[in-house]
């Protein structure tokens, strides 16, 4: 669904790069020279090794799926960005994938205008290294989930990484995550449990211990 110029600008104000920018300068941000909106229809591919674009990019409606092969990363949501990996990388074969799950809109950036948005603005240029030092956390947060010997582990890593109290997330979702078999899952979530240091109500995972889950 194509949205109006307002509800864009709330959308940017949401961003991590945006945060902070202005009403008056996101109002502009879409008529600039190398911005413009692209739409993708269900299973799309936005970006992958093989097929992507210098800029970053804004989802603006719908939901984007990012992976990795055959691994499932992270879903991106309206207000999300992403792209910054192929940005500046010279090495386009280490790309993620990333594939609308519905149709949707996102707001394109091309390199050349990024490039002289950060450098005329100083608030953008410390959002945009906030950015990349927080998906430096996110994806350390990963490896070190993926690298655990057994599920109960890169369970309890996986739940600590999200830095919430309490997250939703489909058993079959969550198993190709992890990289581990459903029944092997279910049984993490029955030890864990048990433990005391989680409670499960539905989809709705919650940490009730995180000091204890720390040393699984």
């Amino acid at each position: 669904m194509l949205l109006s110029q307002a509800e864009i600008s709330m959308l940017l104000e949401n961003c991590p790069l945006f945060s902070g920018a202005g009403a008056e300068f996101l109002l502009v941000l879409t008529g600039m020279d190398g911005a413009s909106r692209a739409e993708f229809s269900s299973g799309q591919v936005v970006y992958s090794p093989k097929e992507f674009r210098r800029c970053l990019g804004v989802v603006l409606s719908g939901q984007l799926q990012v992976s990795k092969e055959t691994l499932f990363m992270s879903t991106l949501d309206p207000g999300d960005l992403f792209g910054a990996a192929s940005l500046y990388g010279d090495a386009p074969e280490f790309a993620s994938t990333i594939t609308a799950c519905r149709v949707s809109w996102c707001l394109m950036l091309e390199q050349e205008l990024v490039d002289r948005l950060l450098a005329e603005r100083r608030d953008l240029r410390e959002n945009y290294l906030r950015y990349l030092t927080e998906r430096i956390r996110f994806l350390s947060g990963r490896l070190r989930t993926l690298s655990q010997p057994g599920a109960e582990g890169k369970l309890a890593r996986y739940l600590l990484s999200s830095g919430q109290v309490s997250l939703t997330c489909s058993a079959t979702q969550l198993s190709r995550r992890l990289n581990v078999s459903r029944a092997s899952l279910y049984r993490a979530f029955a030890a864990l449990e048990s433990a005391g240091l989680i409670a499960r109500s539905g989809k709705t995972i919650r940490i009730a211990d995180p000091g204890a889950l720390e040393l699984v």
